[in-house]
């Protein structure tokens, strides 16, 4: 698949970012190895700016899974994030 627009929203307080990274989240079906590839996020350039962190929740095959990705470089056209982190969850009840 490819990135959707509608899967990307801000967290926290945007309009203080300054030249803090901002963070967003992402929800997608795609699986996070083509979401960390590079060119992913391409139709969010003007948006992403390097360091920027991305928490994305991604649910391919069936398997939700969430990972931390920061953006790597932007250079106003193409974005690469890095591959990111898991995180693992437990529910032992």
């Amino acid at each position: 698949m490819a990135y959707a627009a509608s899967g990307l929203n801000s967290a926290g307080g945007q309009s203080k970012a300054g030249t803090a990274p901002q963070m967003w989240t992402y929800t997608t079906t795609d699986a996070i190895a083509d979401v960390n590839t590079s060119g992913y996020f391409n139709g969010a350039a003007s948006l992403l700016k390097v360091s920027d962190i991305i928490f994305c929740y991604t649910s391919s095959g069936g398997t939700a899974a969430m990972s931390i990705v920061w953006v790597n470089s932007n250079n106003g056209s193409t974005v690469d994030v890095t591959d990111g982190t898991t995180v693992a969850a437990t529910d032992s009840d």
